[in-house]
């Protein structure tokens, strides 16, 4: 190596841009927008779905058996979870072999084109049985679609984002997931004020479901608009090698098994909370205090607009004190506040019901705020997209689908309205246990990419940072 006239060792000078990715902030806003908008349809269709039970019941299953028509309601809409992990296996090592843009406007195509059908099927009584077997047609297609969503959408905004500020980004993620389900419970609730029952059940119902295609239409306009993303851009010009579709779940299993086993610990905690509150919460309301359906759904949906705010300013947060403190003090608010929040809820006031509710929904941003941005640092880019989505579906299969089943057996069991609350305490163990083994990513370059920063004055920054942590 030569030397300078100082004596100090010089090498090849290398330019700022080849060790640092800069990305534009208007490409940061467009991924940001495209993915999110993915992740508010699919909670649009489940506020939608949530809210409509007792009508769809009476659509697309016979008449006679009220108790009937939402069991067999809420057993299609079950499917969708089922499906979910199949559609995790497909499309996450699909993206990660030909890139996270294609597999995501597949993605958005595939949910848009199965919430849109729902809208179109005829009812039980014009058509009979062939009515819940399309419905369950679309409610596969809707699950197979969205297991490849979530793990893409996350991944796209973090290989995307700069490092300093990934939480606050990714966070967006969740607030579109809070806005999505809110715009469809607002949506339902405006129609059946408006309709009234009857008008609901004999053809308002399909509104709410046919605006899933222009809302498609949007997101697959915004998604074609966006270039690859800076890692994924890495890792093909690096040179790697198509080793077939095998050889990305044989690296995923073997090679990764424990961020494998971290991400379904965190995206545990996270779903059972989150599904204890979205899914639980409407049922045990009307079951258990008595308050009309209609009044349940009400109160969760005051709860979501309560908390949405608090979302992404959390995520700026995690960017500064890191993702791990947060996650471990939600897990911890978990294990102390559970009960708290559900003795309150059992109360049976309206103002102690959403004091509960909101204690909960409080404790959930915990998780909804840094699970973006975490879950896509416990992955290399070759296996990022994959890892995510087998991870992710798989806990939300096991944990999340199963949280309302799970809970009503606790009351049932025990006879105790503030039974489920051991369930989110158990929840929380399990949290501060992947808190305590994960690895602090804040601030810091996704696994196997370079540092990407948003000026060359902070890629300078991560360059001096990036040097300092190769002497220490």
């Amino acid at each position: 190596m030569p030397s300078s006239r100082t004596g100090r060792r010089t090498g090849p000078v290398r330019r700022l841009d080849d060790l640092v990715t800069i990305v534009k902030v208007g490409n940061v806003r467009r991924a940001v927008t495209a993915a999110g908008i993915g992740n508010m349809m699919e909670w649009f269709d489940f506020g939608v779905f949530s809210y409509l039970v007792v009508i769809t019941g009476k659509v697309f299953f016979p008449a006679g058996n009220a108790t009937a028509q939402l069991l067999a309601t809420f057993a299609t809409f079950a499917v969708a979870f089922l499906v979910r992990p199949l559609g995790g296996f497909v499309f996450g090592p699909l993206g990660d072999r030909i890139g996270r843009k294609k597999v995501l406007a597949i993605t958005m195509m595939t949910m848009a084109a199965g919430t849109t059908a729902i809208g179109l099927i005829p009812s039980y009584a014009t058509i009979g049985l062939w009515s819940p077997i399309l419905l369950l047609v679309a409610r596969v297609v809707q699950g197979f679609s969205t297991g490849g969503e979530y793990g893409g959408a996350t991944t796209f905004v973090s290989e995307y984002s700069p490092d300093k500020r990934r939480g606050f980004l990714a966070s967006w993620l969740e607030f579109g997931t809070l806005a999505g389900y809110s715009l469809g419970a607002a949506v339902v609730t405006a129609l059946l004020t408006t309709l009234g029952e009857q008008d609901m059940v004999n053809w308002g119902w399909r509104i709410p479901f046919l605006l899933a295609a222009p809302l498609g239409v949007i997101g697959l306009y915004l998604r074609f608009r966006l270039e690859e993303t800076p890692a994924q851009q890495q890792q093909q010009e690096s040179g790697g090698e198509d080793e077939g579709r095998l050889a990305g779940y044989r690296t995923i299993f073997r090679d990764h098994w424990r961020p494998l086993l971290l991400c379904v610990a965190m995206v545990a905690v996270f779903n059972v909370v989150n599904y204890m509150l979205t899914s639980y919460m409407p049922t045990y309301i009307t079951a258990d205090l008595h308050y009309a359906h209609t009044s349940a759904l009400v109160f969760v949906l005051v709860t979501m607009l309560i908390i949405m705010g608090f979302v992404v300013r959390l995520g700026r947060a995690s960017d500064k004190i890191g993702r791990l403190p947060i996650i471990a003090a939600g897990s911890g608010a978990l294990v102390v506040l559970s009960w708290p929040a559900f003795w309150l809820i059992s109360r049976g006031s309206v103002g102690l019901v959403v004091a509960g509710l909101v204690l909960i929904g409080l404790m959930l941003i915990a998780f909804s705020s840094t699970m973006p941005s975490s879950l896509p640092a416990l992955f290399p880019t070759e296996v990022r997209y994959g890892g995510v989505s087998i991870g992710f579906n798989i806990s939300v299969a096991l944990f999340g689908g199963t949280t309302p089943l799970l809970s009503q057996a606790l009351v049932t069991g025990t006879g105790h309205s503030t039974a489920p609350a051991f369930l989110l305490m158990a929840a929380g163990v399990v949290g501060l246990v992947a808190a305590w083994f994960a690895r602090e990513s804040a601030g810091l370059p996704l696994p196997g990419a370079k540092p990407t920063a948003s000026s060359r004055a902070e890629a300078r920054e991560a360059v001096r940072e990036m040097r300092e942590r190769d002497e220490a």
